[in-house]
This record gives C-alpha cells, structure tokens and sequence, in this order.
C-alpha cells in the first residue's frame, strides 16, 4: 500500500478522501506523519512496515483535526508529537469527554462509520516553542509552523530528500480551508503561511497534501498560486476562478462548493461584525 514518492519516503493514500499518511525512513525505523484514517489501513499500514523491518520511531500530527491525530496499537509506543500550539488545543478539544463520541456520531454520515480507531486519538506531545527540526535519528524534518487552516498547523520539509508534506493545504482538490475560529485575520494568516512556503519551494521536488494527488516540482508553485488567488477572491467578495469549486470540481468532491459558500458567508458576517462594532 506504500508508494516511494522520493528516496525513503514513501505514502499512503486512503480511499476516505485522498487522506495521505507519509512514511520517513531513518536510521532505526521510520517517522510517522498522519497515519491512515480507517483500521483496516492502519492494520495495512503496519504490516507494511513489518515487512520492511522498520518500525515506527517517531509520529508528527500536522494540525489538531481527528483524520490527523490517529494512531493503532500495532503501530507500537513511539513518541507522537506536535507544534506546542497544537497539542495545546488537541489537550483542550479531549478535556471534553464527549469529545470522541461527537467525531464517531460525524462518521455515522460517511462510508467509514464505526471504521476509525479513536482510542488513541490525540494523545501526542507538544514541542517546545519554537522548535524548527523533529527530534529523530533521521533526515532533518523541518517544522514550518503557521497559523492558516488550525492552530499549530505545520508543514514538514524534508530538505534532504526535496519532499514537503503541506498538512492541509496545497490540496489539488480541496480549496484553503480558514481558522475561522477566535483568529484576529484568517485571511492574513493564511497568506502568510503561503509566503513561507513559497520560501522553501526552491528546495521542493514532491509535496504531499494531507488530501489529495502528490504533486511534483512544477506542482509547488503553481499550487501556491492557486491557493493564494482564491484567497485573494475570498477576501474580496468575489467568485473564486478555480477548479475545485462547481462544476469542473472532481467528481466526488462537488461538496468543496459547500465549504466554499459556508467560507464565504462566515467571512461576510465578519465584516458585517467588525463595522458594526467601528461604527460604534
């Protein structure tokens, strides 16, 4: 189920929503980041990694949604861990104790209910403030934190082997999704983390969304582009000329236009809000 995409590191992509779980072969074993959704996956994921003798020494959840805070038993007791900021907020998301039942009652809608391991949801350490490399006996992993689509969010460059893993943004079939959520300037926070990793896309060959197709050296750019011209259309009020929202979307995914409107009419309220409140 492992795919190479650059030397030592491979991916997994799941069938639930082009999820992609990424595997970094170090000295000892591998690094972890955003194992598969479903069980049989992860069963799969595992065996896998038997196989090639090398079994997990490390774990990296990009951001603090569910679909990237799995783990099973079978892939063994190694430190998981996240952005200070994200473990932070996953800490206080589980400090609820229908926390899990709410995630398990949401799948009842899609085609994997009652197929997501959520036992070990979440349980992962942050790393100290400011911290820029995983501590692993592996290729350097750089973090490159920002504050776009979820507190703590994280992009990972693997310098080394020219590959970035994006979390989720640079998603060829969804669009930015905003931290809508208690954040001062979404729009200007997402833009920023565009700018960072436009910085570091000199040295990309591979980047892998947390959702959808790897894409190749002449991806990078032009899926930062993308990104940023339909937040630009966001922040202006205007239809976005993109791909993935209406009718050119892939098929399966006509649901983007939804999160596209829902995105579009939080933002209006917003502003409606914020004049409100200056007119005061």
């Amino acid at each position: 189920m492992l795919r190479q995409v650059a030397e030592g590191v491979l991916v997994h992509e799941s069938e639930f929503v082009q999820s992609n779980a990424v595997v970094v072969q170090g000295r000892a074993g591998v690094l972890l980041i955003d194992p598969g959704v479903t069980g049989s996956e992860i069963d799969c994921l595992a065996n896998d990694l038997r196989e090639l003798g090398q079994p997990v020494v490390a774990g990296f959840s990009t951001h603090p949604d569910w679909d990237h805070l799995l783990w099973d038993a079978q892939l063994g007791e190694a430190p998981r861990y996240g952005t200070a900021r994200c473990a932070a907020t996953v800490r206080d998301q589980l400090s609820d104790a229908g926390a899990k039942a709410r995630i398990a009652a949401h799948l009842l809608e899609t085609e994997i209910a009652g197929q997501v391991p959520l036992d070990l949801l979440g349980l992962i350490t942050g790393l100290p403030a400011e911290t820029t490399q995983i501590p692993w006996d592996g290729p350097q992993v750089r973090i490159i934190e920002h504050q776009a689509h979820a507190p703590g969010h994280a992009a990972l460059l693997i310098q080394e082997r020219g590959v970035l893993v994006a979390g989720d943004m640079l998603s060829d079939v969804l669009i930015p999704m905003l931290d809508l959520n208690d954040t001062a300037d979404p729009i200007e926070d997402y833009l920023t983390a565009l700018r960072l990793l436009e910085g570091v896309a000199g040295d990309v060959d591979v980047v892998v969304p947390g959702h959808g197709s790897v894409g190749g050296a002449d991806q990078v750019h032009a899926r930062i582009g993308q990104d940023r011209a339909y937040v630009h259309a966001l922040r202006d009020g205007q239809d976005p000329s993109d791909p993935r929202v209406g009718p050119s979307a892939k098929p399966g995914w006509e649901w983007v236009s939804d999160v596209h409107n829902g995105q579009a009419q939080r933002l209006a309220q917003r502003s409606e809000r914020d004049g409100a409140a200056g007119a005061d």
